[in-house]
């Protein structure tokens, strides 16, 4: 599997055990919020039957949370390998978008063709089709909201995001930002909450670089939102960011309101490569996308980005 992490190290570390929670299944949501004042965080949760009083008020407080392990590494490996066939599907045709949404491609292991985010993932696959929608995942879907669907076949589906600091790769890393820049442009007004939810396929520790997010700035006004950093231009760490440490099956769900950004690993090659799949749950009208779709204005002021990028890159190989 070489367009994802390199996996022949054995893998020596497991995670911390998930915070107990046994005493606190019951507890009123003010007496839970006290208690998630009081956790690291760096706290790794257990995704049970439904969100505890805990979980609510970490996130609440916080703006994310990190699920232990709620893929097992047999499902990491099938989901990979049905990602590198549609992989191999795509580039054969030479796709350039699905549903108006951009295949963006860099250069991989080997200066392969690397596809580097693909949107709808699950319409090529009815494993991860069938596996998004899968009993275990229920909890998320009422923590986002009474109603929420797994939107796949809508917004930008099934995202597949893939980083590597690699000779021709078009995402090594990702400057700050919140995904609610558009609704505030749009409606000068904070935007309601925004759950993002990722399934990781790597072990990630800090000093490998991932995705790091700045507790709490979910509950941040408009002029928060616009101004505390340059959107994906600002790069630098901030002291008070978190780095998210992950094993390969950890779930994680953070408020796309809050600051995030991804760190640029510090390896080289196959150990460099990040791989995480977001799963959409919409709550609003059933709004599915087509080949007729047009692609958003976010993504296409991204795509010249990318491609004045690759250009660069291509030369700079080429010297």
């Amino acid at each position: 599997m070489e367009a994802f992490a390199d996996l022949s190290e054995p893998v020596a570390d497991l995670p911390p055990p998930p915070v107990d929670e046994a005493a606190w299944l019951l507890l009123p949501a003010e007496e839970a919020a006290r208690v998630a004042a009081t956790l690291p965080l760096g706290v790794r949760f257990r995704l049970r039957a439904t969100i505890t009083p805990v979980q609510q008020a970490f996130l609440d407080r916080h703006g994310y949370l990190v699920y232990d392990r709620v893929a097992s590494v047999g499902e990491i490996e099938r989901i990979a390998s049905e990602v590198e066939r549609i992989e191999a599907d795509l580039l054969a045709r030479d796709v350039k978008k699905v549903n108006g949404i951009p295949v963006w491609v860099g250069r991989g292991v080997g200066g392969k063709p690397w596809i580097q985010r693909m949107g709808f993932t699950s319409v090529f696959s009815e494993y991860i089709r069938s596996f998004v929608r899968d009993a275990r995942f229920e909890p998320i879907r009422g923590l986002i909201g009474e109603g929420a669907r797994v939107g796949d076949e809508e917004k930008d589906g099934v995202v597949v995001n893939r980083y590597g600091n690699l000779p021709g790769s078009l995402r090594p890393r990702l400057g700050w930002h919140t995904d609610a820049l558009r609704d505030v442009v749009y409606n000068w007004r904070p935007p309601g909450p925004m759950l993002n939810v990722g399934l990781h396929f790597d072990r990630i520790r800090p000093k490998d670089g991932g995705l790091r997010v700045l507790p709490g700035t979910h509950t941040q006004g408009v002029l928060s939102t616009l101004f505390s950093k340059i959107h994906f231009v600002t790069q630098a760490p901030d002291p008070r960011e978190v780095a998210v440490e992950t094993w390969p099956g950890d779930l994680t769900v953070h408020d796309g309101r809050m600051w995030h950004r991804v760190e640029a690993s510090p390896h080289e090659g196959a150990r460099s490569v990040r791989t995480s799949m977001y799963v959409p749950y919409v709550v609003d009208a059933y709004q599915p996308k087509s080949e007729l779709s047009a692609t958003p204005f976010y993504l296409r002021v991204f795509s010249v980005v990318l491609a004045a990028r690759k250009w660069l890159s291509a030369r700079a190989l080429s010297r």
